[in-house]
């Protein structure tokens, strides 16, 4: 009877430090896709940064010569405006499909994509 409380003892000891395992495996495979995605997002906001950067200036650049085109500089930097009024206007109204959808899919993407190691 004491060999099969031993027994016992060192099934549940087993799974004790199975069960622990497994919780610290859980725990690293977290952090490692936290830290994927989290790398992968600040990676993308530096290269959003660089493009909207570039996109500023050749904006002023339009609006300078469309100002010169139509005979005030102050004229051009109102037709880009309302251009951009424009496009927001259609990402408000679109958001859905044109922001949040792809976003949400790429996000869940990263998440379940298995790593190559």
């Amino acid at each position: 009877m004491e060999e099969q409380a031993t027994l016992m003892e060192g099934l549940f000891e087993k799974a004790e430090s199975y069960a622990k395992t497994n919780l610290d495996l859980f725990k690293l495979k977290a952090i490692d896709k936290s830290a994927d995605v989290v790398s992968t997002l600040v990676a993308k906001l530096a290269i959003i940064i660089v493009v909207l950067l570039i996109v500023l200036l050749l904006n002023i650049g339009l609006s300078l010569w469309i100002g010169e085109l139509v005979g005030k500089s102050y004229y051009g930097f109102f037709i880009v405006s309302g251009f951009y009024v424009l496009s927001a206007f259609i990402l408000y109204y679109k958001r859905d499909v044109l922001l949040k959808a792809p976003i949400n899919d790429s996000i869940i993407l990263q998440m379940i994509k298995e790593k190559q190691v």
